[in-house]
């Protein structure tokens, strides 16, 4: 890290000198940047989870538009996203080192225009074929590789203590744009928005019309301002500067592993989740208008993420991290009593409370979960730079190297949840009628998390 005594520039260009842990610059300086890139960072995200998770509320209208899909067709539409978004996340997760905060978040927005077009003139037209829907599909997880690098870039503004109430507003507001986009696109999709541009609508069997190219078009206005936000008024860090040779050594730490597991069981529930609900709910009670309420899941557990940051900073991530598996477990297991039999039976009621509960845990463990990778590698990477004779400021700059290539690593493995969970709604439905089988696999896996965690962090900390 460079100490420059050269005019510095609050917005626009490269900071060269960036001391968040030094209490005089955050007090005078840093604290007003920081704020600033993670105020833009949200919107950003939140219109990236908005346009990962779109499928979740085109896919069950597939068919109302004139579009012949099996079951198995739609849960896998999606499911796609969340595939490519996890194995894009890991490019993504080393891509701020390289080009820098501000020019990958402009540019990482502003793509995610692409699959919202294309998206938006391939549901009016029911010649279609299901692997173009598989291609945009896919491009749709470019939206979510995001997660990956504005997380890292977040971490690199803000100090050790306030990193987790940081990286748990970043987070949580931007998982918000799930529960966002699932409000606003039945709303969007009821009215002739985008007429001008041939958005025509579908007429339904009570005379209405169905304008389902809005769910997706309806976005494209506010990636553009958020990407031009991002251009002109974020920041490029050059202590956040560091190779791929640099940042490649973190895959080695057995802990890496460790707490991807635990992410998985977390944000890769709450994104899972997320994109199954609604197929999944239609499927087990078809008389409820699931749409009107499917945004609530993912509403609490964005909420939970913003603050369990904080609350992890206060109580410690692994006891937090643990008690929350717990919940999980237990509520995993409540839902088998409301599911219907053989198509008979079931409370929606019921099905619905426990899968908010899953929601809130699935968001508060998240932001728990990236406490803890934060305070583990950090912790790790400093006292290993000290002994071998590294000067302080040195392992502070490799810490948050460390850290941020594992935050974004980490996230890339948790974001395979988002296909899991709903592929495996679809083979279970598909094979035994209930997504039971489903969630036994979830239930045994929420379990084996809560010993992981418990052994490996919670023996010999309190407060991790």
């Amino acid at each position: 890290m460079s100490h420059s005594s050269a005019p510095e520039r609050d917005s626009g260009a490269v900071i060269t000198d960036w001391r968040p842990e030094d209490p005089e610059f955050w007090q005078q300086r840093g604290q007003r940047v920081a704020s600033r890139n993670l105020w833009i960072s949200v919107p950003c995200l939140l219109l990236a989870f908005c346009v990962w998770m779109l499928f979740s509320a085109v896919a069950v209208n597939l068919p109302k538009v004139g579009f012949a899909f099996t079951t198995d067709q739609l849960f896998m539409l999606t499911a796609l996203p969340a595939l490519s978004g996890a194995l894009l996340r890991v490019p993504y997760a080393f891509m701020v080192p390289l080009f820098g905060g501000r020019r990958w978040t402009a540019f990482s927005t502003g793509i995610m225009i692409v699959p919202c077009v294309w998206l938006g003139f391939a549901v009016q037209d029911t010649s279609t074929p299901f692997s173009i829907f598989v291609i945009i599909s896919l491009l749709c997880g470019f939206a979510g590789a995001n997660f990956a690098s504005s997380m890292a870039n977040i971490s690199f503004f803000f100090p050790k203590q306030k990193q987790g109430g940081a990286l748990g507003i970043n987070g949580g507001l931007g998982n918000m744009g799930v529960s966002v986009m699932q409000l606003i696109a039945p709303l969007a999709i009821s009215v002739s928005i985008f007429a001008a541009f041939g958005g025509a609508g579908v007429e339904q069997a009570d005379g209405s019309f169905l304008y389902l190219q809005n769910a997706a078009w309806i976005w494209v206005p506010f990636l553009v301002l958020f990407t031009l936000a991002a251009w002109f008024g974020m920041n490029d860090l050059a202590a956040s500067k560091a190779s791929l040779s640099e940042q490649l050594p973190v895959l080695k730490r057995a802990h890496l592993w460790i707490m991807a597991l635990l992410y998985l069981a977390t944000f890769g529930s709450f994104i899972g989740f997320s994109a199954g609900f609604a197929m999944l709910s239609k499927t087990q009670f078809p008389d409820v208008q699931i749409l009107h309420y499917a945004f609530f899941g993912p509403f609490i557990g964005a909420l939970a993420r913003s603050t369990g940051g904080m609350i992890s900073d206060r109580l410690g991530g692994t006891r937090v991290t643990l008690v929350n598996f717990i919940v999980m477990a237990i509520f995993c297991a409540l839902l088998f009593f409301t599911l219907p039999t053989n198509g008979q039976g079931g409370n929606f009621i019921a099905f619905f409370g426990v899968f908010m509960v899953l929601f809130l845990t699935a968001g508060l463990g998240s932001a728990s979960t990236f406490q803890m990778i934060s305070v583990i590698f950090r912790k790790l990477t400093m006292d290993r730079v000290k002994a071998q004779g590294g000067s302080e400021e040195q392992a502070m700059r490799e810490a948050a190297t460390d850290t941020a290539a594992a935050l974004g690593f980490i996230s890339a493995i948790g974001a395979i949840g988002g296909f899991f969970i709903p592929k495996a709604f679809g083979i279970s439905l598909d094979i035994t009628g209930s997504p039971a089988g489903a969630m036994k696999v979830f239930l045994v896996f929420y379990i084996a998390c809560v010993f992981v965690t418990w052994l490996v962090y919670g023996r010999n900390s309190n407060k991790k």
